[in-house]
């Protein structure tokens, strides 16, 4: 195992990974930017040094400081977390290439994996489900129209090289899908330093559905189950659970076979996400992409199978093989997890950085709150708004979702408009409480003709 590792990351998810390691008895060594000078990984971490001012241009993202500060550190491995350089194959190599283990997967998977148009095509050759779509990237109106006239409307056009919902267009007719294409294209060059653009066959009203697989260096591979992250909005996650409400033995099997088929296409190591999407209607899943990093929502796999992940993640990069078959996995529980935002969900989702002038977060049997920040905490804009989570689990799906309805009423923050509310009316909705929703439900729930009203502040 690893005496000492650099966590080249910030949040929740640095924290998450420091209290792994202070269990394996790992020494950590956190970096931060000059806008994180007080956020709680660096008071827990073991080491701290700080590699630029607040921009992640000009620190998280900057390769060459942090493997300055992983030699000056004399670390041998680093953990990159999700987001920033996580799924970035460069900086994997470069890892690689210092004689620094890279905590995530060899650089050839990131890079397979991480062009959707090459993805789609590995998948197709794997066997997997993939939607129907443009075989390549799309690089004009014709070659789009030609795509659409096959598959017919609508369509979602897709940023080739990224994700977390940028770069993304739907069209239903053919002036939308020509706005679209330059709107995509555009926005995935300034995102990605890509723009290149593919076209998929849009499904409506899918479910989103991602299974958890971990692979080790022996060529081992397993899947932890799934996760229903169908609650969205712009194509982020809002709320995540497992098990699936639309899932059954035999569903499970094929997507989870379907997984493992996929990370082995590209001999996968490490924890990794293959997400698909499910259409209730013709009782039929697709594969959309693989993201090869641990997730945000992580932890509810956590909950419902007893498996550490984060430990996994190490274990693993330090040459350790799986301690388990597929058949010891056993999904026990039931989970829901909750993203806390720094956003006013009653005005666009509009990012609320500021000052928290007061901070209460839910505890009891069944309830996990994984965060940085905490009373008197200055939330910067320079990053993700989120701020934290909340997992609750119980027997049964009723269980846990009673018990984060009882959670989010004792989570208390002041001084910022947070998500929580929004989150309270999701958990009251009869629809969410059957478990009949789709990735459309967030934006149903607020174009409604009867506005939704937010909660009083407490």
């Amino acid at each position: 195992m690893f005496d000492k590792i650099l966590i080249a990351n910030r949040g929740e998810i640095a924290v998450r990974i420091i209290r792994a390691c202070k269990e394996l008895g790992i020494r950590t060594m956190a970096v931060y930017s000059q806008a994180d000078s007080n956020s709680l990984h660096i008071q827990l971490a073991d080491e701290a040094v700080c590699i630029g001012p607040g921009p992640s241009t000009e620190s998280y993202l900057k390769i060459d400081r942090l493997i300055s500060a992983a030699e000056i550190g004399d670390v041998e491995a680093i953990h990159p977390g999700y987001g920033f350089l996580s799924e970035n194959a460069h900086f994997a190599e470069v890892c690689e290439n210092c004689k620094i283990k890279f905590i995530g997967p060899p650089s050839s998977a990131i890079r397979a994996m991480g062009d959707k148009v090459a993805a789609r095509a590995t998948m197709r050759k794997a066997g997997v489900p993939v939607v129907p779509g443009s075989d390549g990237p799309v690089t004009d109106e014709q070659e789009a129209f030609t795509v659409v006239r096959k598959i017919g409307y609508p369509v979602i056009i897709k940023a080739a090289g990224g994700g977390g919902g940028r770069g993304m267009r739907i069209a239903h007719n053919d002036p939308a899908l020509i706005k679209g294409l330059y709107t995509a294209r555009s926005e995935a060059e300034r995102a990605f330093n890509n723009p290149n653009i593919y076209i998929e066959k849009y499904i409506e009203n899918p479910r989103h559905i991602e299974f958890q697989i971990l692979g080790d260096n022996k060529g081992r591979i397993v899947h932890l189950g799934e996760r229903d992250c169908s609650i969205q909005r712009r194509h982020q996650k809002l709320i995540e659970e497992s098990p699936s409400p639309v899932m059954n033995a035999d569903l499970r099997k094929k997507m989870g076979k379907a997984a493992i088929k996929a990370a082995e296409a590209v001999k996968y190591v490490n924890a990794g996400t293959v997400e698909f999407i499910y259409s209730e209607e013709k009782k039929e899943f697709y594969f959309i992409e693989m993201n090869t990093r641990v997730q945000v929502e992580h932890p509810v796999t956590e909950e419902v199978t007893g498996i550490d992940l984060v430990k996994e993640q190490l274990r693993i990069a330090a040459g350790e093989p799986l301690g388990y078959d597929q058949k010891d996995i056993t999904f026990d529980r039931a989970a829901i997890e909750c993203r806390i935002n720094a956003e006013d969900p009653f005005n666009n989702f509009q990012p609320c950085p500021g000052k928290i002038e007061f901070m209460h977060v839910p505890g009891g049997l069944g309830v996990r709150v994984d965060k940085h920040a905490y009373s008197g905490y200055v939330i910067p804009p320079d990053y993700d708004s989120m701020i934290g989570k909340l997992i609750c689990y119980g027997k049964d799906r009723r269980e846990a979702l009673d018990r984060m309805a009882r959670a989010l009423d004792e989570f208390v923050i002041r001084g910022i408009k947070t998500t929580v509310p929004l989150h309270q009316i999701i958990l009251k909705d009869p629809n969410f409480r059957r478990g009949r929703y789709s990735t459309a439900f967030i934006e149903r729930l607020l174009t409604t003709p009867q506005p939704i009203v937010p909660p009083k502040e407490q």
